[in-house]
């Protein structure tokens, strides 16, 4: 056929990875690999049904070579083969799967994995070579022939000498400049390494030779460089194995290699799906949480496999944002190899494997929740903070998903419960699920809201996480019932007896809960008796939305808007201190002002809250403690 010219938009193409603006040039080797495995099924399947075709299938590899001097780097697969005009239609124009667009929609991009992009293959070896020879014999044809190509000059295709069936490409590596190190694909460790990573499965062995520094026989301290044909890749990944067979250190084994971590799993979920769409993943929740994880660095996602060639290193949209401590990939004959991340917005049969995916892991944990509390609650204590989140964020659409998965201490139980075993065992006339927040269990169990709660008989669920008050929230009620917080304005414990009891003292001190209003003014909306107390003398409630655990956490975060609770200064009516303010009123409201600062300053400090004149009150304490 002689010298031909390239279609107008594979020059155009070929022109943009000839000047290399692309960064994951290692790719290349991927692809390659990937069409020689490919010549070899078309060959391997062929001989099932023509029995003209003789092969066995133990001689059927990839052998990869390097020359160093020469700069060469070959692939030589003993597949199919291709004929003239195979060599001339598959080789001569670049698939149009979005190429003709590329310039116009990427040409303001910058670093763009091309391979990622389009099913552009083959060319992408051009990435890293100047000159590209394939020499092929096809299995249908006696004669062998040669396709040569620089690149957007053309190419040029002849008769050439080729005694065995199959395919030798043969590389011309660039030389180095300023930018690259093109000299790297002609390190024999290095294109170990890219193997190992991309193509570890490819079902055929990748051979290559390989050097080993071997003692010389009979001597101490002489050595001699052995060369030996070594098969680099492990062609069997471990997923597709028989779960029955796989033993518990191989997975764990496996994960710690391939995800470089130094303790074994939490837990290990294989699973097979034969369906609309086929595939296999392994899943693995880690042990501990990653030192990154709450950092912008980290990066979600699965290893995304084609027929066993990775495609994607972290596929983010395989897993959602709450379940993204879950590592593992996923394999499945039904994805492109060339998916890119722009594909993946539209690409079917991804939506409904990340939809599966999601469905799995949330199953697994719930087993793992009914049949394995132990290794549950161990797991819950890593993430169940993502978990909260996730019930939290995304205006709480996964809330109904999440809500059984989640933990909470309990004042009864003493451990962490579910909120499904809470209202199992709800008094008769309990309508609403009680909750304190605080920064630990000690400090919710001796608040003075909550004591008169237990006293009562009541389950009090203990929020020690700035995100809990808001799930909680977010979730509204679990099970027809509502959250109530123990030290909401609103809490109803009393009797119709006990209520106007209540009512009527607070009506008949207004005016001297009006004097000691005049003390601390806005800083509280109200001041009253209260009967929600048991032995403590006072504590601040909060109407509203906002509560004062809320408060704190708001104003920690960095767009602090000094959002506050409105809070009530309650005083316990059946305290010895209800009687002395009263008799402070009659008889003098100066130092019934002074009590009045000195109890606001108590009720803060039990919320944990800061006072702004601590100077004042220690005066002031100082003070009433001498007369």
């Amino acid at each position: 056929m002689g010298n031909k010219q390239f279609k107008a938009e594979s020059k155009r193409l070929l022109d943009l990875m000839i000047n290399s603006i692309y960064t994951n040039k290692e790719i290349f080797l991927r692809e390659l690999i990937s069409n020689a495995s490919d010549a070899i099924d078309k060959l391997h399947y062929r001989s099932l049904t023509d029995k003209k075709i003789k092969v066995n299938k133990e001689d059927l590899k990839i052998r990869i070579d390097i020359e160093k001097e020469s700069r060469t780097l070959t692939i030589t697969d003993n597949g199919c083969g291709m004929t003239e005009e195979e060599l001339d239609k598959n080789l001569g124009t670049i698939a149009r799967s979005g190429s003709f667009t590329f310039k116009e929609e990427n040409e303001k991009k910058k670093d763009i994995d091309i391979i990622g992009q389009f099913g552009v293959g083959f060319y992408s070896s051009f990435m890293v070579s100047d000159l590209v020879t394939v020499e092929s014999k096809s299995i249908d044809s006696e004669k062998a022939y040669q396709w040569t190509s620089k690149g957007i000059d053309g190419y040029s295709i002849e008769a050439c000498e080729k005694e065995d069936v199959g395919t030798k490409i043969t590389l011309h590596i660039k030389e180095d400049t300023d930018e690259e190190t093109y000299s790297d694909f002609l390190d024999t460790y290095k294109i170990q390494q890219i193997i190992k990573t991309y193509s570890d499965y490819i079902r055929y062995p990748i051979q290559m030779e390989v050097e080993h520094r071997k003692k010389k026989e009979g001597t101490e301290n002489d050595y001699e460089t052995i060369k030996e044909i070594e098969t680099i890749n492990s062609m069997m990944p471990i997923w597709k194995k028989n779960k029955k067979k796989i033993k518990p250190e191989e997975y764990e084994s496996f994960y710690m290699d391939k995800f470089h971590d130094y303790e074994k799993p939490l837990k290990v979920i294989h699973h097979h799906v034969e369906g609309q769409y086929n595939y296999d993943s392994l899943l693995y929740i880690p042990s501990h949480l990653p030192y990154d994880y709450y950092t912008k660095d980290y990066e979600k996602g699965l290893q995304l496999y084609s027929n066993g060639v990775l495609i994607m290193e972290k596929c983010a949209e395989l897993v959602p944002d709450y379940f993204g401590f879950v590592k593992g990939l996923v394999d499945s004959e039904d994805l492109s190899l060339n998916i890119s991340r722009e594909m993946l917005q539209n690409d079917r049969s991804l939506r409904v494997i990340s939809r599966n995916l999601e469905n799995k892991m949330k199953t697994e944990l719930e087993n793992m929740l009914k049949n394995e509390r132990e290794q549950y609650e161990q797991f819950f204590n890593i993430f169940g903070t993502q978990l909260k989140y996730g019930t939290y964020s995304d205006y709480g659409n996964n809330k109904e998903k999440l809500q059984d998965l989640l933990l909470f201490y309990s004042s009864t139980e003493k451990k962490l419960v579910t909120l499904k075993e809470y209202v199992g065992r709800m008094k008769e006339t309990q309508k609403v699920i009680y909750y304190a927040c605080g920064e630990t269990i000690d400090k919710i169990d001796m608040m003075p809201q909550v004591e008169v709660l237990k006293d009562k008989g009541f389950e009090i669920l203990y929020l020690t996480e700035s995100v809990d008050e808001f799930v909680l929230q977010v979730l509204i009620r679990y099970d027809e019932k509502n959250f109530q917080n123990v030290s909401s304005d609103n809490l109803d414990i009393d009797t119709e007896e006990e209520k106007e009891e209540l009512q009527k003292a607070n009506e008949d001190n207004k005016e001297m809960f009006h004097t000691m209003k005049e003390v601390i003014h806005d800083n509280v909306a109200e001041i009253r008796f209260t009967h929600r107390l048991k032995n403590h003398p006072v504590c601040l409630t909060s109407e509203g939305a906002i509560s004062v655990e809320m408060e704190k956490t708001l104003n920690q975060m960095p767009n602090n808007q000094g959002i506050k609770a409105q809070t009530i200064l309650e005083i316990n009516e059946k305290h010895e201190i209800a009687q002395k303010l009263k008799d402070l009123y009659q008889d003098d409201k100066e130092m019934l002002k002074k009590y009045t600062k000195v109890l606001y300053a108590q009720a803060r400090l039990i919320e944990g809250l800061t006072i702004e004149n601590p100077t004042e009150i220690s005066n002031l304490m100082c003070e009433i403690m001498t007369k």
